[in-house]
């Protein structure tokens, strides 16, 4: 078996089954990432280091929500961009309409997150034509999971 030190993250798991939950129950999921040099997204949507992403079937193609990254094609002002989020760099997946899901813990000592940081840029929810999503601080309904 897995000593405790081998035992694989709960974390994409956990990702997947409230992407369902959302899904199925006709939300429209979001996830919350800490930006770094790992994490593929367009820096002109990154604000104080983090982006908010809709991951609903009708804002992206491809979608793969996999162990290791969750990696879609989606439209950003109009552009199409190919996303590549490392599980890790999650910090949250919640359902827009409510703030229902789950918060996940993610490493505060990123020296590369100021760098791409853009200042007074909109967050992307991967539609022109949407609200903006709630900011990714502040979500009352979430449980953090360690």
């Amino acid at each position: 078996m897995f000593s405790d030190t081998e035992l694989p993250s709960t974390r994409p798991y956990l990702i997947r089954a409230l992407y369902e939950w959302c899904s199925e129950n006709g939300f429209t999921p979001y996830v919350a990432v800490k930006v770094n040099a790992s994490v593929q997204v367009p820096r002109e949507y990154v604000q104080g280091g983090e982006i908010v992403l809709n991951v609903s079937m009708d804002a992206t193609s491809s979608l793969k929500l996999g162990n290791e990254f969750i990696e879609f094609k989606a439209r950003f002002g109009g552009k199409p961009r190919e996303i590549m989020v490392p599980v890790e760099r999650v910090m949250a997946i919640y359902a827009r309409e409510n703030g229902q899901g789950m918060a996940f813990p993610v490493p505060e000592n990123d020296d590369d997150a100021q760098a791409l940081t853009a200042v007074d840029s909109p967050v992307s929810e991967g539609s022109d034509d949407e609200p903006t999503p709630p900011p990714a601080t502040g979500r009352p309904a979430l449980t953090r999971v360690k």
